[in-house]
C-alpha cells in the first residue's frame, strides 16, 4: 500500500506541476477569443460580440514600442464617435492613400511621396516619420499635442519567415482598429481599461515575408493610449519594424530586404525609392 500511495502522489505531483505551468502560460498568452476575422466590410464598424477578457497584460515584456506614422495627430476630431468611419487617411491625401491601402506593402512606400495635409484646425501637414510610444504611460497618444480630441495612426512592419497564424493582444482608449495586409481584424470603440490591459486577444494570419500592420486609435478625453503585443511564439519567429529607425529614411532602409522588390515594369524599385529619401 505504501509503494502505491507514493506512485500515487508522484503522479498527482507532477501532474500538478506541468497543469499548472500549462495553465500558467496560456494565462499569460492569453485566451484567444477571437478568431473569425478578417472582418467583412459590412461589419467594420462593429464590436466584438465575444465578451471582454479584462486581463492585466503589464508583465508582458514584447509590447511593441516603436512605430511608423505621420509625425502629428489629427487634432479636434469632434470625439471618437464622430471620427471612427471617417477615413481620416484619404481625407489627409486626395484620396492617394487610403487607411486599407497604407495597410499593404504599396501604400506604404507611398507614404515615401505622399504626405498628410489635414486642414488647419486638424493639424495641418504632416510628414512620416518614426516614434516612440511608452506603453506604461496612459496617455502616450498625445505626443506633445492636444491631450483629446485626436487621432493616431501609428505603422509596423512584420517579418514572418513563413504563413503563419499569429495572436495579436490590443490595449486601447479609446476606438481602435486595425488593419493587416489590407483586410480589417480588430475594431472595438470602447476603452480597455487600463494602457496594459487586453480584452481580446485575436487570431491573425501572417503571411510569408512583410505584413504591414496599420493601428488607429481615435481618442475623446481622459486617458489616451494605444498598445500592441503578439504571442510569445510570434514574436520570437518574426522581426518587427521599426527597430533601430529614427526616421522615414532610416526605417525603409531597415526594411529593404524585407519589401519585395516591385516589379520590373514599374518606373522606380524600393531601392530607387530609398535613394530619393537618403
Amino acid at each position: 500500500m505504501k509503494k502505491f500511495y507514493w506512485f500515487t502522489l508522484a503522479a498527482v505531483l507532477i501532474f500538478a506541476l506541468v497543469g499548472g505551468g500549462q495553465i500558467d502560460s496560456a494565462f499569460a498568452q492569453g485566451k484567444v477569443n477571437i478568431d473569425d476575422g478578417p472582418i467583412k466590410e459590412a461589419d467594420w464598424m462593429k464590436n466584438p460580440a465575444e465578451a471582454p477578457l479584462n486581463e492585466d497584460h503589464a508583465k508582458v515584456k514584447t509590447w511593441i514600442t516603436k512605430w511608423y506614422g505621420p509625425d502629428g495627430n489629427y487634432e479636434n476630431n469632434g470625439g471618437f464617435a464622430a471620427s471612427a468611419p471617417k477615413d481620416l487617411i484619404k481625407e489627409g491625401t486626395n484620396g492617394k492613400l487610403t487607411q486599407v491601402s497604407l495597410s499593404t506593402v504599396e501604400g506604404l512606400r507611398l507614404t515615401q511621396t505622399v504626405d498628410i495635409g489635414w486642414k488647419g484646425a486638424n493639424g495641418g501637414a504632416r510628414k512620416w516619420t518614426v516614434f516612440e510610444l511608452d506603453p506604461a504611460d496612459a496617455h502616450h497618444m498625445n505626443r506633445d499635442g492636444p491631450a483629446d480630441n485626436m487621432d493616431t495612426y501609428a505603422i509596423c512592419v512584420i517579418d514572418a519567415p513563413e504563413d503563419m497564424k499569429a495572436v495579436m493582444s490590443p490595449a486601447h482608449d479609446d476606438h481602435a482598429q486595425i488593419w493587416i495586409n489590407g483586410e480589417k481584424w480588430y475594431n472595438n470603440s470602447a476603452w480597455t481599461g487600463a494602457a496594459q490591459q487586453v480584452d481580446f486577444n485575436v487570431e491573425v494570419e501572417l503571411q510569408k515575408g512583410a505584413n504591414v500592420l496599420l493601428y488607429r486609435c481615435g481618442e475623446t478625453g481622459g486617458h489616451a493610449y494605444m498598445n500592441l503585443h503578439f504571442d510569445d511564439a510570434t514574436h520570437k519567429a518574426v522581426d518587427i519594424y521599426p527597430d533601430k529607425a529614427k526616421d522615414q529614411a532610416s526605417f525603409f532602409n531597415e526594411i529593404a530586404g524585407v519589401l519585395p522588390v516591385e516589379p520590373a515594369g514599374k518606373l522606380t524599385t524600393i531601392w530607387g525609392d530609398i535613394k530619393r529619401n537618403r
